[in-house]
């Protein structure tokens, strides 16, 4: 049997696998990427694309052809929930940071911005890219099955075109394969939650709806209609994908009475009923069905098989977090295998990614479904929850206009109900506030800030050991540069201030004696940058002569608030080595 060898294999070539194979195809690194499909994904799937998320491409350099084939932040400003395009409104929130007062919180976050970039059209970017940089795409080849052994994994493949079965044989294995992913089944990886807890469907249609939506530009729109098969997320919603003549409806339907056959006319009569025009002109492009889950991996590794992107976190789209949770889980993986390929860290540093992305897996299972289950209010509020037939549902929504006490009623509770879905469409600090605990952080006493707001729905910067490293602008020949774009790389990155050249001394030893790359910045006057708007000084949490030491993935490893005392050079070469599992 052929055997093709490789140092790393991806199964996969979504959001999660195809970021995996530009990173370490742009750190250097062999790999191969299989898929059992022709191609990349033709079909829009994820498409909310948060700050996070435009970093990391940011970093791999493909951040602006990303955005060519974007919609920029302000055209996902509202969320309307109606009755039907056509129909009556029901209420809106300003949505992913549009509302004014949310605007400057975003702004100050990230020298990136929101967009809605549907997968099809991110999946090529990251894919075209990795081949550029040399790594081996190879499409139309379906994963069987692996064996893992102490110096490597061989995986059986076959090439769907020809029927050949070969093997591949490489050091480590990545499952970025889906919901339904064999590398986790194979791995024996142990899952939490449930599967299969609502069905769905998708029809991608052509229709001009300018009419009814360029006044209230969105990415969503939340359809509640009495009588409607409200399974699934909740309601049906129809989802922009390119202005305003393609769209996407998410549909629900009870998986207890059996899928129902999508044909066209079926197709067209959700959609004319969602926009509420009976005589709408409607092209259906495809259908699909597909079920909602609640399911977590608590283990995302077993030996060298590493499993990424919705293999381990399988949830409703609410938040818009499974894409962009595939990206970074990659991104924080891919410098791992690097380091460790290339020589310069241990072996238990790969046990710290289990250990930072494992509970972000947990967290946005729970917060997708949370954000389901709050849409329960708007239903009550307008007298959905109860009813028992479509006229006691019609009059429900009409009683939000008496005169009454009870009217007066609904339309408080509707709009704190609206209100509350900030939760979903603003959740700001779930997107970034992570904080990662490990041992490639080295954090000893130093401790985070208590939030001060929700840390669900705001950011809130931190420079401790685990965070990722603020941005603000700095100055360089009279040019901004944000502290996001002097990290990462691939490097470690150490930044100090006036004061601090016995820190980039004892850095500079530091990378002669390891052979890693750091790279040593000073900030302030006369310096490799200047903090021209004193925004470094006030965010950075440490003195001058104090430093940071960042990870190649923009993450804080260690600090010290300080100048060196006698014991700094000592200091940071311990955190260092901590970090990357080279402590003896």
């Amino acid at each position: 049997m052929t055997i093709v060898e490789t140092d790393v294999l991806i199964v996969g070539t979504g959001p999660a696998g195809g970021t995996a194979a530009l990173a370490l195809a742009t750190y250097g690194v062999d790999c191969i990427a299989v898929s059992q499909f022709g191609g990349p994904s033709r079909t829009p799937r994820a498409h909310i694309t948060n700050q996070r998320t435009m970093e990391v491409l940011r970093d791999l350099g493909v951040e602006e052809e990303a955005k060519q084939f974007a919609q920029p932040q302000e055209m996902m400003a509202n969320n309307v929930f109606c009755t039907s395009l056509a129909g009556e409104e029901l209420g809106r929130i300003h949505s992913w940071g549009n509302h004014p007062q949310r605007r400057a919180d975003y702004e100050l976050a990230s020298p990136s911005s929101m967009c809605d970039l549907p997968q099809n059209f991110l999946e090529p970017v990251l894919i075209n890219n990795a081949v550029k940089r040399g790594a081996n795409i190879r499409f139309n080849t379906e994963f069987v099955s692996h064996e893992q052994d102490a110096t490597g994994v061989t995986a059986k493949v076959v090439d769907k075109l020809t029927g050949q079965e070969y093997s591949i044989r490489a050091k480590y294995l990545i499952g970025a394969d889906g919901g339904n992913s064999k590398v986790v089944e194979q791995a024996g990886l142990p899952l939490a939650g449930k599967m299969g807890v609502a069905g769905s469907m998708n029809i991608i249609f052509e229709a001009d709806l300018s009419a009814y939506v360029a006044h209230r530009p969105s990415v969503l729109y939340c359809i509640i209609q009495p009588g409607a098969n409200v399974g699934g997320v909740g309601m049906g919603i129809l989802r922009m994908i390119k202005p305003w003549k393609r769209w996407m409806v998410v549909y629900g339907y009870d998986l207890a009475e059996g899928a129902p056959e999508m044909t066209d006319d079926f197709a067209k009569g959700i959609v004319r009923s969602l926009v509420g025009v009976d005589d709408l002109d409607v092209e259906i492009d495809s259908t699909s069905l597909w079920t909602v889950n609640n399911c977590w991996a608590e283990t995302l590794s077993k030996g060298r098989v590493f499993a990424v992107g919705d293999a381990v976190h399988r949830h409703p789209p609410t938040n818009g977090l499974g894409s962009n949770t595939s990206v970074q889980d990659s991104y924080n993986l891919a410098w791992k295998l690097a380091y460790i390929l290339k020589g310069f860290a241990g072996e238990k540093l790969l046990e710290s990614y289990n250990d930072e992305r494992a509970p972000v897996a947990e967290q946005i299972v729970s917060r997708a479904g949370r954000s389901i289950g709050e849409y329960g209010p708007i239903f009550g509020a307008l007298g959905l929850a109860d009813a028992a037939d479509v006229d006691a549902m019609k009059k429900g929504i009409e009683a939000r206009k008496d005169n009454t006490s009870e009217g007066k009623k609904r339309r408080a509770d509707l709009r704190s109900a609206i209100r509350a879905k900030d939760y979903e469409y603003n959740a700001h600090g779930v997107e970034l506030n992570q904080r990662y605990v490990s041992t490639a952080v080295h954090a000893g006493n130093d401790v985070h800030r208590p939030f001060q707001r929700c840390a669900e729905l705001y950011y809130q910067p931190s420079s401790a050991p685990g965070a990722k490293l603020p941005h603000v602008w700095l100055n360089r020949r009279s040019h901004k540069v944000s502290t996001l774009d002097v990290v990462g790389g691939g490097s470690f990155t150490l930044l100090t201030g006036i004061g601090g050249d016995a820190w980039v001394e004892a850095a500079n030893q530091m990378a002669k004696r390891t052979g890693v790359t750091v790279k040593s910045v000073q900030i302030g006057p006369g310096c490799d940058y200047d903090d021209m708007f004193g925004d470094w000084s006030d965010l950075s949490e440490i003195d001058e002569d104090g430093c940071l030491l960042v990870r190649p993935d923009g993450y804080v490893a260690w600090r010290s608030k300080t100048a060196p005392g006698v014991d700094g050079a000592q200091q940071i070469n311990s955190a260092f080595d901590a970090c990357l599992s080279l402590a003896t």
